[in-house]
């Protein structure tokens, strides 16, 4: 490969149309023609191939490459560039492509009134909304902008701003870099909507027209529930209310992304909550801030992992320990010995129902003996949308339903059972549910239940042995609430599963 002194740079002649100057010092890459008239890059790095990749893109066919020093291509460029702009110091206006191209540009344009107001408005309805996601996505001919309010996505009044101001508006925000756009980022930060103090958590990706966005809006002044708030039943609070007096062991809270585990296991922070317990968390991210409770983030880019937390946690002398999610055996493995050594453990995993968590842990290398020994319970949840208190309707369940959907009959609904409906208000915003509430089940593990606990264990035993011991299963604790009009048949079959 073609190596180039500072002098043969010098003679290059750099190519600077279609480029912006961030882009170019940041990749340190000399776009320049031939003699022959072929297009050339120099790098300092020949491996660098996403800046290869974005000249082919710019010319428009292969470029050759050749090789300069780190040092040699950045006093070209700062030459070439420093020339360029004092030659153009009278341009006021260039097209709207090459703004778009333009990193610093775009940065103006994102700082301007008309993008700052849109971001703040939406900002605003999202939180009049309750929404607990902001979604922002370029497509071909239009921006969507979709919030996630109580579970579903819904759209949003279209934004009369350019889709990629908008990103670099949230992007700068969350303090991320704008001039990377080939990359997935992740960012956060804290602002103020109205009288409302939020935090904030910004995911970005790239797409086929633009970056993506989606917003995690955390409200720092949510206060915190009672488990009974929370939807659990008056026997199920009782068990975990018993469980969490217990001075060690390992409660684990099971369930999809978005179904309220994070809340439930800071609801059950803020019971033992109390100047006798040292309370550490690892979590990612910090959802609930608790006062009295030392809460720490993952932060993997310098190593901070939940398994490397959990080792210094137990040498800080604590009594409760909360993992935000046990994700491989490393972590299972740890969190177990801390539960083992007289450590109250509280952690979450993803599965289907409680007793699927067993086999999960001893798939993850957990000895069975030492699982059976430390697991107190298992509680599962998913959340169910509320009907709205002001115009939701009865209605009784005819002949037609039973024999339209047999799914009815399943659940144990008869003939002439009245059942309520979602009918939609202002106040619910026409969608004729306003909140959501859990739909539990917790398998306690008795001295019963830890006898099936061995290698091998498949769920459907653990859980046919719960269910004949007394176990409420979801779907159970669903259609009780369906039953007292806390919300519809729909809810019920659109979150549980019939078993």
């Amino acid at each position: 490969m073609q190596r180039l002194n500072l002098q043969q740079l010098l003679a290059c002649g750099v190519i600077l149309e279609g480029f912006s100057p961030r882009f170019l010092r940041e990749s340190k890459i000399i776009p320049f023609r031939d003699a022959g008239g072929r297009y050339h890059v120099a790098l300092a790095d020949p491996c660098e191939r996403a800046a290869i990749r974005a000249a082919e893109l710019v010319f428009g066919e292969p470029v050759g490459v050749v090789v300069g020093s780190f040092e040699d291509i950045t006093t070209v460029l700062e030459k070439q560039l420093n020339a360029e702009a004092a030659d153009d110091s009278g341009v006021a206006q260039i097209s709207e492509k090459q703004s778009d191209d333009d990193v610093e540009s775009l940065r103006d344009l994102a700082s301007g009134a008309p993008v700052v107001r849109a971001l703040n408005d939406l900002f605003e309805r999202a939180v009049d909304l309750r929404a607990s996601d902001v979604h922002v996505e370029p497509f071909r001919d239009r921006l969507v902008v979709r919030l996630r309010i109580d579970g579903l996505l819904r759209a949003a009044p279209q934004l009369d701003v350019p889709a990629q101001a908008l990103i670099s508006r949230i992007k700068i925000l969350a303090g991320l870099n704008i001039a990377e756009r080939r990359l997935p980022q992740d960012g956060a930060a804290r602002i103020r909507v109205g009288r409302s103090e939020l935090d904030i958590r910004v995911a970005t990706m790239p797409t086929q027209h633009g970056e993506t966005a989606v917003i995690r809006l955390l409200p720092r002044d949510r206060g915190l529930l009672e488990l009974g708030k929370l939807g659990l039943g008056a026997a199920d609070e009782a068990t975990l209310n018993r469980l969490l007096a217990l001075p060690h062991g390992m409660i684990v809270v099971t369930g999809p992304t978005g179904s309220g585990k994070t809340t439930t296991l800071a609801t059950m922070l803020s019971i033992l909550n109390e100047t006798t317990r040292k309370i550490l968390t690892i979590e990612d991210p910090v959802e609930y801030e608790i006062p009295g409770i030392n809460q720490s983030q993952v932060k993997p880019s310098i190593g901070l992992t939940f398994a490397t937390a959990l080792r210094s946690f137990v040498r800080q002398d604590p009594d409760v320990i909360m993992v935000g999610e046990i994700r491989d055996a490393e972590t299972a493995h740890i969190a177990v010995h801390a539960a083992l050594t007289g450590h109250l453990v509280l952690t979450t995993l993803h599965t289907e129902t409680a007793a699927a968590a067993v086999p999960r842990l001893l798939d993850l290398g957990i000895e069975a003996f030492l699982l059976s020994s430390t697991l107190r319970a298992v509680v599962a949840q998913r959340l169910v949308r509320v009907l709205c208190d002001r115009c939701k309707a009865p209605h009784v369940v005819g002949s037609d339903d039973l024999e339209r959907d047999p799914r009815f009959e399943m659940l144990g609904f008869q003939h002439n059972e009245t059942v309520f409906e979602a009918v939609g208000c202002d106040r619910c915003s026409g969608t004729g549910y306003r909140g959501r509430h859990g739909a539990f089940e917790v398998l306690e593990m008795t001295n019963q239940m830890r006898k099936l606990v061995r290698p091998g264990t498949d769920s459907d035993t653990l859980d046919r042995a719960a269910i004949a011991a007394g176990m409420t299963t979801m779907l159970q604790d669903a259609v009780a609430k369906c039953r007292a009009g806390t919300t519809t048949v729909s809810e019920v079959l659109r979150v549980t599963t019939i078993r």
